[in-house]
């Protein structure tokens, strides 16, 4: 039994109870499965900022947090000040766009995870315009940062949010084309499906991630810059504009943005790992797994493989941290609009040609 019948077999009864009781039942029903994706992807982040405190002082040759619940416990003390923490509004804040910014960062980076397959059959919408969708969501977020630069009525947080804006704009342009490769090798808007078509005989070299390399490159680095970590964090830089268009913000409301900015950095993971690594499929191949009833279980597909590629893509972002120095701005613009663009546009025709001449079996 996989974990979408057990699934099934255990949320079907309640499903038809609520929605028996009308219109509240449905609205229940909703907030529900609302919460079940807000709920993980909230202790997700918690537990991702110890591992990234933990495996940058591992890398520094340090402990990191050791003390809070022997370090586990840490994000936890860490949301409980930042809620305890007094929110100061500017004087002369524009107060209700200052408040709502950072609700317009955030609201997107949760509603994208409702096509987000973490297993076949176990997605909260299985949109067949899926791929729309998360371009949609993802796009909307810039928003939230330019929102909160102009409403803010500093200097120093308009110009950050200027800077992120551009970086995020920029961006975000070659990670469209790049999902665009995908699209044409998938030949399918559905998630799913797109996963669905990178299954076949052998194993991990069915996956996109070898004929597409490029844009796999260009989709993953392009996601780090997007969501302003190093080394293309210039937006929030110590020695540059002070905190960029958070400087403004305090307590909860800061809590918001930090938030908002790591469920950004699980979603580009959960994203790689689903358009170039086969999301939930094995890397081995069928023809190896043995017939022994719980190997071939652990071997075979499943949510373990989606979520194991997820920690490595999502401890990249840590490791670029500790590693890489920070570009400067004008090098990161040169490296979006002169290097990623060019490079995805050709690949994409390479894509279409592949395509043609039945390199891909499109849409299996």
């Amino acid at each position: 039994m996989n974990t979408a019948t057990l699934l099934s077999q255990l949320f079907d009864p309640l499903q038809d109870a609520l929605l028996s009781l009308g219109a509240i039942g449905t609205i229940a029903w909703i907030v529900l499965k609302i919460l079940a994706i807000a709920v993980p992807v909230i202790l997700a982040v918690a537990f991702y900022v110890v591992w990234e405190r933990k495996l940058i002082g591992w890398m520094h040759a340090r402990h990191g947090p050791m003390y809070v619940g022997m370090g586990v416990l840490q994000a936890f003390a860490d949301v409980f000040k930042l809620l305890f923490k007094e929110v100061i509004h500017p004087s002369a804040a524009h107060r209700v766009l200052y408040v709502l910014a950072p609700m317009i960062a955030l609201v997107p980076a949760f509603a994208a995870w409702a096509v987000v397959p973490f297993d076949a059959k176990l997605v909260l919408s299985n949109a067949n315009a899926g791929l729309l969708y998360l371009l949609a969501m993802t796009s909307m977020g810039v928003y939230g940062v330019i929102v909160a630069g102009w409403a803010s009525n500093s200097k120093y947080a308009f110009l950050g949010a200027m800077r992120a804006s551009a970086q995020m704009i920029s961006y975000e342009i070659a990670m469209g084309f790049a999902i665009v490769g995908v699209l044409i090798a998938a030949g399918s808007l559905n998630l799913s499906d797109i996963v669905m078509a990178q299954s076949g005989d052998a194993g991990f070299l069915e996956w996109f991630w070898l004929p597409l390399l490029p844009l796999f490159v260009v989709y993953f680095v392009s996601g780090v810059a997007e969501t302003n970590r190093a080394p293309f964090d210039v937006v929030e830089g110590e020695s540059e504009i002070v905190a960029g268009h958070m400087v403004e913000y305090s307590g909860s409301q800061f809590a918001l943005f930090f938030l908002a900015e790591y469920a950004n950095m699980l979603l580009i993971s959960f994203l790689t790992a689903t358009f170039f690594m086969g999301g939930w499929l094995s890397p081995i191949p069928a023809a190896w797994i043995p017939g022994v009833p719980l190997l071939s279980t652990v071997l075979g597909d499943g949510w373990w493989w989606l979520f194991a590629k997820v920690f490595f893509f999502a401890s990249c972002f840590i490791w670029f941290r500790a590693t890489f120095p920070r570009y400067r701005y004008d090098q990161i613009m040169r490296l979006g609009w002169k290097v990623f663009i060019p490079l995805t546009l050709a690949w994409i025709c390479a894509t279409a040609l592949m395509a043609y001449y039945g390199v891909f079996e499109v849409g299996a």
